[in-house]
């Protein structure tokens, strides 16, 4: 998958196609991928695998690092609670890298 020149990439799912969204997207700077529906020509291709790996990181940040238990009671307070987790998960990678475990592993910082 290549990424957009622009700097960023928005992945949907098949349910999400209209050129409407597209054009959204590309006005923004952006490149928009989803998978390929059976009712058109072959644009995107096959994204199973990064779907996989999107679904894992929703799981993580929905059971070890509790997201859907945020109890945020400002969008300001859920964006700031969201972004906290991601910075986290994003350390607990960069480290576990640094010292050649699992990526997403998170068993040596659950204190």
């Amino acid at each position: 998958m290549k990424r957009s020149q622009f700097g960023y990439t928005v992945i949907g799912d098949k349910g999400l196609s209209g050129a409407d969204f597209e054009d959204l997207v590309a006005a923004l700077g952006g490149a928009f991928l989803r998978p390929d529906r059976r009712d058109e020509a072959p644009r995107f291709g096959n994204l199973g695998g990064c779907r996989q790996w999107i679904e894992a990181i929703f799981d993580q940040l929905k059971d070890q690092l509790s997201l859907e238990r945020h109890a945020a009671h400002t969008i300001d307070g859920l964006c700031a609670r969201v972004a906290q987790r991601l910075l986290a998960l994003g350390a607990c990678v960069w480290h576990n890298r640094e010292v050649g475990q699992p990526g997403r592993s998170l068993i040596a910082h659950d204190h």
